[in-house]
């Protein structure tokens, strides 16, 4: 839908989706960027947030495995709702919790292949 340049009826699915499954990583990194998109960065950062931290509460209950990293596929929305959401933070005037946020990221996979990094050096 979104390639086909229906965002707002995509919007409306991804909503109806959470609706039924609230913690739908990929519903939320897919809602933030539409809401980026659409120049609002405080729901963006919502969304990205909300999926961050589902991923942080699973990787928790898994024993906090490291490294995470982005190569295998499984993990690359999480790295997608932590960029999207550093971004966000960086935007809002939030960069002490963007700090932290890609503190955490780099534990995870130093190799940054995303350059989440970067983002916050360039608010810089």
């Amino acid at each position: 839908m979104l390639a086909a340049g229906e965002g707002e009826i995509a919007r409306d699915e991804l909503i109806w989706l959470l609706s039924e499954c609230p913690d739908f990583l990929e519903a939320h990194v897919s809602l933030g960027l539409i809401a980026l998109e659409e120049g609002d960065a405080k729901l963006a950062r919502g969304h990205f947030g909300r999926a961050y931290e589902l991923c942080l509460k699973a990787l928790d209950a898994a024993g906090s495995p490291r490294p995470l990293p982005h190569a295998l596929a499984g993990n690359r929305p999480f790295f997608e709702a932590a960029k999207g959401l550093v971004h966000c933070l960086v935007a809002t005037g939030r960069r002490q919790m963007a700090a932290d946020t890609c503190r955490r990221l780099a534990e995870l996979d130093p190799t940054d292949p995303l350059g989440i990094q970067k983002l916050l050096k360039r608010a810089d």
